[in-house]
């Protein structure tokens, strides 16, 4: 149920990316609220009430007609209006990339960074930090439209301009450190291994991603957020009775004050083994009912259960290979025909960064469809988990409608397939009240009846 958001422009290495990803939706901390007097109530639609004709299409149609016209015109545009930011993202990083070859400021900073330092890696490094801050110079307009202005035009933000601001320059900073030691170690292996680089470079960037998400949960988000065990036994009681039916080793239930930032409602599982942690924010807290909380829990409890994490780890190192595999080709070419006029000494010349990310950015965006499908399948397993472990599917259609405030809730096959990292809101509803179907006598008695 994570809320993902469009990636900034492509403007360094894959596992740069994916460390921003990791690592995004977060800002300064504050105190953890009180818990609510009493917890919202969940109000099933009159077509989605338990009965002898109980009708799966009009009890997912039931639940749609709860979002007002007005509503979902406005999440329609918002998600649509991203598909175009996809195309703008791309864009754009790969005019700043081409920019940084083109009029030779790739190599002024390379050779800025050999007057100051006669060792490699300083050299490296240095180069990483200059980089890092031209093309985040270069992007901050499409940056503060796409992740400020666009985020209060839709009412989804709560945070005002200074503290998002503060925000962006501690990303920032962690991309130097974490995106400055992956940097220099992927160009210490291309300079000892110009010939297998490109399969070592695979194995270093998916022990990065580990590392990333083992020192996650503890070490970045606190930066960001203030992550406290939730105290409300209302909620964590069947939370965790849930989590230890299922073979989960949860002692606790972690809130995240991201109610200072946005509006919207998300949960995940995060970290990497000892760090894993079982997650939700208090905007869920505040507007969702129990049923509805359930439902999102254990949701992201079958990611855990399913072993999505270890499953995305094995996908991501495929499509990692092949992206190293594509890169030694590219570059190969690429420099044979433009690297003099670059100066570009060859793989292991720092300078060659921006045409990486280049590289890497048209991979990416080709592979949008494939990466995307991949996690949409495994977020309908960690959905049909959470039915059967909850089941809640009221809860389910709850939070469906919920997640309408920015998702588009009915799309066509094949938008769903090129641009959907979840199923929509919808299929969810549907399956919810498909699920609900067959369990009508034993799991969903009428109203006033008491609960097996």
């Amino acid at each position: 149920m994570r809320s993902p958001r469009h990636a900034a422009p492509a403007l360094a290495p894959m596992a740069v990316l994916a460390l921003a990803f990791l690592f995004s939706g977060a800002a300064t901390a504050s105190a953890q609220a009180p818990p609510p007097a009493s917890l919202p109530a969940l109000v099933v639609p009159a077509a989605a009430q338990p009965s002898a004709h109980f009708d799966v299409e009009a009890a997912t149609d039931a639940y749609i007609a709860e979002i007002p016209a007005a509503e979902k015109a406005r999440s329609d545009a918002y998600f649509e209006g991203g598909y175009w930011l996809i195309l703008w993202d791309f864009l754009y990083g790969a005019a700043v990339s081409l920019a940084l070859l083109f009029f030779g400021w790739s190599a002024g900073m390379r050779d800025l960074a050999e007057r100051l330092s006669r060792f490699k890696p300083v050299q490296t490094f240095l180069y990483w930090i200059q980089f890092l801050a031209v093309t985040s110079a270069l992007s901050f307009p499409l940056t503060v439209y796409q992740d400020f202005v666009r985020e209060h035009q839709y009412g989804l933000a709560n945070q005002t301009f200074g503290p998002w601001l503060g925000d962006q320059v501690k990303a920032l900073l962690v991309a130097a450190v974490l995106g400055g030691l992956l940097v220099v170690a992927l160009f210490g292996i291309v300079r000892r291994l110009p010939r297998t680089w490109w399969i070592w470079g695979s194995a270093a960037t998916m022990a990065f991603l580990v590392f990333g998400m083992i020192i996650g949960p503890v070490y970045i988000t606190p930066l960001f957020n203030t992550v406290t065990p939730l105290r409300d036994a209302r909620v964590t009681g069947p939370i965790l009775q849930m989590a230890r039916a299922n073979g989960i080793p949860a002692n606790d239930v972690y809130e995240v004050d991201e109610s200072r930032q946005s509006k919207r409602i998300s949960a995940n599982v995060s970290g990497f083994g000892g760090t894993m942690r079982i997650s939700l924010n208090d905007n869920l807290l505040r507007r969702g009912s129990l049923p509805e909380i359930e439902a999102v829990m254990a949701h992201e409890m079958g990611h855990y259960v399913l072993n999505h994490i270890y499953k995305m780890l094995m996908f991501f190192f495929i499509v990692v290979v092949a992206a190293f595999a594509y890169l030694r080709w590219a570059l190969r070419v690429t420099l044979a025909r433009w690297g003099g006029r670059w100066r570009i000494r060859g793989v292991g010349d720092t300078a060659v960064l921006p045409l990486v990310a280049l590289l890497v950015s048209i991979f990416g965006f080709v592979m949008t469809p494939v990466t995307n499908t991949f996690v949409r399948v495994q977020e309908v397993e960690a959905d049909m988990f959470g039915l059967n472990a909850s089941a809640q599917p009221d809860g389910m259609a709850q939070a469906a409608v919920h997640l309408s405030e920015y998702r588009k809730m009915s799309p066509g096959r094949l938008e769903e397939w090129i641009f959907y990292d979840h199923p929509s809101g919808r299929n969810r509803i549907h399956a919810a009240m498909q699920w609900k179907a067959y369990h009508l006598e034993n799991i969903c008695p009428p109203a006033g009846a008491p609960r097996p």
